[in-house]
């Protein structure tokens, strides 16, 4: 079966021969560079990527695919029917533009491998896996003890994760949660707020955890109150962000702050106090996550904090390109940085 078969300028197949006949390399030089493997400079293999797609050559992946047991593929695993994905919000559209760019960018394509709340997750990662959907995968929604997880370490299959777990010897990145909270404890802790609450999903989703846990380090380091009943979980439902306010209001001692682990919580926030005569960023100080656009038209705006999705997602796919290298490197475990955005939700005491 021959490697490569689309129409050139004149009509006849293009192979990798005549991508090697145009630069004057060897056809193992050329195919080398194609596939980024072996000892190929970046300067080469980007040479003979824009060669071949002046020729009009194209890999024939289904072909390759059979000889070398590989799909040219990489999975993302990812939620739907989820509070945040119900209410609009795009991160997983802007991470995946990323990720797709550089995968693309070494002949890879990504596809998305959705599952709903109807669906048990491990198994729906079994049955992807047996069938060999893709090469490599990316996990995401990881929980604190995620049996994907151990369950592909067992398989030995190429992956990372989309956040980490408690399970140590694998490849994560994730978003710095707990930076953040206690970054925006501090924040109004030194624009004199001493009753800060925190509002976060009631689930097991290591991304909660993660904030819970800036948050409890911070409240135990600065002159606030560490109170348990300043930490409010909220079941993953669209109307969240209401029920926040709702429940902040209760409270026989209010606090004058909140911090969300979720962003998407400040309209259903925002809606609610206001229905209760409470004005947002006047009568309580809110500090968001991300900027996301679900928030573009919040007034006042929402303090928050900003990461390039598409940024990350980058580095994710690169960290991808490295479990499937043959030679993969040891794990790599990062923290993504994020940008305080000040705007006006936060006003300091007295208000």
């Amino acid at each position: 079966m021959a490697d490569v078969r689309t129409g050139g300028k004149s009509g006849r197949a293009v192979g990798i021969k005549d991508v090697a006949r145009e630069l004057g390399m060897s056809i193992a030089t050329v195919s080398r560079a194609m596939n980024a493997r072996g000892e190929v400079s970046e300067a080469t293999r980007r040479l003979v990527l824009e060669t071949a797609a002046s020729l009009g050559y194209s890999a024939n992946q289904s072909g390759r695919s059979l000889r070398r047991g590989r799909t040219g593929t990489v999975a993302l695993v990812m939620p739907i029917q989820t509070a945040r994905t119900q209410s609009g919000e795009t991160f997983f559209l802007n991470v995946s533009n990323g990720l797709q760019e550089t995968l693309l960018g070494h002949g890879l394509n990504l596809v998305i491998l959705p599952f709903g709340s109807a669906v048990r997750q491990e198994q729906f990662l079994r049955d992807v896996v047996d069938r060999h959907v893709a090469d490599a995968y990316v996990l995401a929604d990881t929980q604190r003890a995620d049996p994907r997880v151990d369950y592909l370490l067992a398989q030995r299959v190429p992956f990372v994760s989309l956040g980490r777990t408690r399970a140590d010897g694998y490849s994560w990145l994730d978003l710095d949660f707990a930076g953040v909270a206690e970054r925006s404890v501090r924040r109004l802790a030194e624009r004199g707020h001493r009753r800060i609450a925190v509002a976060t999903a009631d689930r097991d989703v290591n991304s909660d955890a993660e904030f819970l846990r800036g948050y409890r380090d911070a409240v135990t380091t600065l002159d606030v109150d560490d109170d348990d009943a300043l930490v409010v979980r909220l079941p993953d439902s669209r109307d969240n962000g209401d029920l926040l306010g709702d429940r902040l209001l209760a409270m026989p001692d209010r606090p004058t702050a909140v911090v969300l682990a979720q962003e998407t919580l400040a309209p259903g926030l925002y809606r609610s106090l206001r229905g209760h005569g409470v004005e947002p960023g006047r009568d309580l100080a809110v500090i968001g996550f991300r900027e996301n656009p679900v928030c573009a038209h919040l007034v006042p705006a929402l303090t928050c904090f900003h990461v390039s999705l598409e940024d990350y997602g980058r580095r994710l796919g690169e960290i991808v390109l490295e479990r499937l290298s043959a030679a993969p490197p040891a794990p790599t475990q990062e923290v993504w940085p994020m940008e305080l955005v000040p705007k006006e939700s936060d006003p300091a005491l007295p208000f």
